[in-house]
């Protein structure tokens, strides 16, 4: 066994049972009051996974597709996140914990080093069927919480939070912020000679997954330099994308870019 997966398999149980208090994070935590959801929003919800589904059936990748039946997501409604919990945390150690809404950095990488990750409960209007600048429940779950029941994707984003939480440099910040921005939420994976979405924006997003299956964005192999230089603007269709061959790749590139930083 090589040096770097016996590492991977080593922080991954010894994550599995954090004693963690989240004292950075504890101010934002809250609790999900399932019961207050209404059927209006739960017809909401469903609207919002049917839609995607037909795409992602068939674009997705097999650990997204995997990690969306191991954790237990329902079509019809929005999802209670202590039953995805009780299937999600023996399997890898993650869990989605409720949050206010937007995190300061250090609250955010609080929590990824926990393996915990922040999950808002409210769920965007119809008005905002298509897009809302806010998070809500459905990209934080139906986007990213699939991906956590995959060992390796889960052991990369609880290492990248460490690392962050750890660095004070602005620009060292920046750099970890485009290999987030490019994995996580904008991450694409070549399976079976095709490329497949796993990144959260892309996942969530109608608009922005239809930009890379029809072919637009300039889709790079993976390297780490260019990621972490590679500027992006959240506020349109991301011109340039980079494709990993694994998942071990980032997880590897998250431990190449804490050497080189802070």
């Amino acid at each position: 066994m090589s040096v770097e997966v016996t590492k991977m398999k080593n922080e991954g149980n010894l994550a599995r049972n954090p004693a963690t208090s989240l004292a950075i994070a504890n101010p934002y935590l809250v609790e999900q009051d399932w019961q207050a959801y209404t059927a209006a929003e739960h017809a909401l919800w469903a609207d919002l996974v049917s839609r995607r589904m037909v795409q992602l059936r068939q674009h997705a990748c097999r650990e997204y597709l995997d990690g969306l039946e191991l954790i237990g997501l329902h079509e019809d409604s929005i999802p209670n996140l202590a039953d995805v919990n009780a299937r999600l945390q023996p399997r890898t150690g993650w869990r989605a914990t409720p949050v206010s809404g937007f995190l300061p950095a250090d609250a955010f990488f609080d929590m990824l080093a926990a393996r915990q990750f922040p999950t808002t409960t409210y769920l965007r209007g119809r008005e905002s069927f298509d897009y809302t600048p806010l998070p809500d429940i459905f990209h934080d779950v139906f986007g990213h919480v699939p991906m956590h029941a995959h060992p390796v994707f889960a052991d990369f984003l609880q290492h990248y939070g460490r690392v962050c939480a750890r660095l004070s440099s602005k620009e060292d910040l920046e750099r970890m912020g485009r290999l987030f921005w490019f994995t996580v939420e904008f991450g694409v994976i070549r399976q079976q000679g095709e490329i497949k979405l796993y990144g959260s924006g892309l996942i969530s997003s109608p608009g922005e997954s239809d930009y890379v299956v029809s072919g637009g964005p300039e889709i790079r192999d993976f390297n780490l330099d260019q990621v972490m230089e590679q500027r992006f603007s959240t506020s349109e269709m991301q011109p340039v994308l980079y494709a990993v061959e694994s998942f071990e790749q980032i997880y590897e590139g998250a431990q190449q870019a804490e050497s080189r930083l802070g």
